[in-house]
């Protein structure tokens, strides 16, 4: 993990950020050599903010109850996932399930030793990476059945219009994806879009 990794501390409004636990944090920070670029609290300012600083990583320090702190995080968040730590008190189930279906990547609960914070950060961002690749892998599966389906139905076409076996029209396809420097699914695409304009 990297050294510079940037940080930014998450704290409820009405917790103060001058806590113990935070001090704690602050210091297992330091000793780690990480960026601290700010410590905010969970408001509806907290997106615009996450968005201005670009941290590599959020860290939650809610001592009880943080539904309203996942609800700020998941808006600030959502378009630009970084991997979350939380550390809390709070060990009820359901809360642990809320924020692992808000994101957050480590749920820490009583666990707040400067000497933990750096394992408990590398593993974190470890599990984010291991879980955002899986993701994006998912995303292009999907992606590639659907560029799949397009084509299987823009062959169907071709061979319904002219007669062609699906051989042929998977060759008429790919000869007109190259002449025209486009994917295959892009030409199966615009075929299918001329013959809904055409009815």
């Amino acid at each position: 993990m990297s050294r510079h990794l940037r940080i930014v501390l998450v704290h409820p409004p009405h917790e103060s950020d001058a806590s113990l636990r935070a001090a704690a944090l602050h210091a297992g920070l330091m000793e780690a050599c990480y960026d601290l670029v700010a410590s905010l609290p969970a408001d509806f300012h907290l997106p615009e903010e996450i968005a201005r600083l670009q941290p590599d990583m959020i860290i939650v320090d809610a001592e009880s109850d943080a539904r309203d702190v996942l609800e700020h995080i998941v808006v600030a968040t959502r378009d630009e996932r970084r991997p979350i730590v939380m550390f809390t008190e709070d060990d009820k189930q359901s809360s642990m399930d809320a924020a692992m279906e808000a994101g957050v990547s480590a749920y820490i609960v009583a666990g707040l030793k400067p000497e933990r914070i750096k394992p408990v950060l590398s593993v974190a961002l470890a599990r984010f990476r291991k879980e955002q690749k899986l993701l994006d892998e998912l995303q292009d599966t999907k992606l590639k059945l659907a560029e799949r389906k397009v084509v299987d139905r823009a062959k169907g076409l071709l061979m319904s219009r002219h007669g062609m076996t699906e051989d042929q029209a998977y060759q008429r396809l790919r000869t007109m994806a190259m002449n025209k420097k486009l994917k295959l699914a892009e030409i199966a695409q615009r075929i299918l879009d001329v013959e809904d304009l055409l009815g």
